[in-house]
């Protein structure tokens, strides 16, 4: 898989494709709509990587606090962009 088109047709499969990176897996169930999921890919996980998916599963939490602690683990500035678009932009990054 190479492309957020073929990403984002992914989210009409029953499970995420296994070959997927523990951030993509968290992505994917975000896209289907399950944050619980997606969280608890990577609330347990201590990488830059998985950081960055955290902080954004607690930006669209709303909790900038703990969003903004995440990005700082993960070494990224909080964005100043749409959630889809942040979305979207951390797919591609681990595509």
């Amino acid at each position: 898989m190479k492309t957020l088109t073929e990403f984002k047709a992914s989210l009409n499969l029953e499970q995420p494709i296994s070959e997927f990176s523990v951030q993509l897996k968290s992505l994917w169930y975000d896209g289907k709509g399950d944050w619980h999921q997606a969280h608890a890919q990577v609330d347990h996980l201590e990488d830059r990587a998985s950081a960055w998916v955290h902080a954004y599963l607690h930006r669209k939490e709303g909790d900038i606090g703990n969003a903004d602690y995440w990005y700082s683990k993960a070494r990224h500035p909080r964005p100043n962009v749409s959630l889809e678009k942040e979305w979207e932009q951390l797919v591609l990054e681990f595509l």
